[in-house]
């Protein structure tokens, strides 16, 4: 078990005291606990971004239908207790196995969760059905790295100004329908736990370079999908990460920025259901 799984195990059941009920699993749902699947059509596992939580998937669970949709917290986030020191990509990705259902499901990570979602593939095939990454970065350039290295520095000195420019860089302010993206994104990015934040994008601003070795092993069908417009998950890093997993599709959706499971979560379940379709009929064949 890893630092973080361990931790998170007890810091989880502590909070939730005395006969607390475990979330449960539903169609279009979420439910943050490890579980067993049922005989059904494997599930959607939802992984989201840094500094974000489970409910950056709503849109998207809506229009998955006829499967089980787990939206997890990653740990420090959400429901999760707060990390309290320094964690490795390998640490995050060790805890989210913990809590996934039993047998193989459809993995879909976005941003941090994208990372975390290819470790994952790449050392447990066998759990990994298909992959999609949305949003993700891949081999940052040196101009890339310096630019993330900058946000978390930002991040560090003066925190809510780093969640303003984060909200003006994935919903900017003379965009129709913005705001109320906004102010709910807003919410959730000063809802966290500082120390806890600084601990998780400290793996976000170099778990591409640490995972890209471990790219050519994936084996699943995999999607690569970001918004035009993003500045950060760039379309070449789409570009990038198709190319270094053998047979991955790659999309880029017009007029899109950053935040693609709320802006754009028809386009992004149109794909998903695409790729769930091919993988699931490969596996029968």
């Amino acid at each position: 078990m890893s630092p973080v799984a361990e931790r998170v195990g007890e810091e989880a059941h502590d909070a939730a005291g005395p006969g607390a009920a475990a979330p449960g699993p539903r169609s279009g749902g979420h439910r943050d606990a490890g579980a067993t699947a049922g005989s059904g059509p494997a599930p959607v596992v939802l992984l989201h971004g840094v500094g974000l939580d489970r409910t950056v998937w709503a849109d998207v669970e809506e229009r998955l239908t006829g499967r089980e949709v787990l939206a997890l917290d990653l740990p420090g986030h959400g429901a999760q207790p707060p990390l309290t020191s320094p964690v490795t990509l390998q640490d995050l990705a060790d805890d989210v196995v913990g809590r996934l259902p039993e047998g193989p499901v459809h993995l879909v990570g976005f941003s941090l969760g994208a990372l975390i979602a290819q470790r994952i593939a790449a050392a447990a095939p066998e759990r990994v059905l298909s992959l999609t990454c949305v949003s993700a970065v891949c081999s940052r350039t040196p101009e890339e790295a310096e630019a993330v290295r900058g946000r978390l520095e930002t991040a560090r000195s003066d925190f809510r100004a780093s969640m303003e420019r984060a909200v003006d860089r994935w919903f900017p302010g003379d965009v129709a329908g913005n705001r109320e993206r906004r102010d709910r994104t807003r919410e959730v990015l000063l809802a966290n736990d500082v120390e806890s934040y600084l601990h998780a994008y400290a793996v976000f601003a170099v778990g591409d370079r640490e995972v890209a070795p471990e790219l050519p092993r994936i084996t699943a069908p995999t999607l690569a999908i970001t918004g035009e417009l993003d500045p950060g998950s760039t379309p070449e890093m789409t570009d990038r990460l198709a190319d270094s997993i053998g047979g991955a599709r790659r999309r880029v959706v017009p007029g899109v920025r950053h935040m693609l499971p709320v802006e754009a979560p028809d386009a992004l379940v149109g794909e998903l259901t695409e790729l769930i379709t091919e993988a699931e009929g490969a596996r029968h064949d």
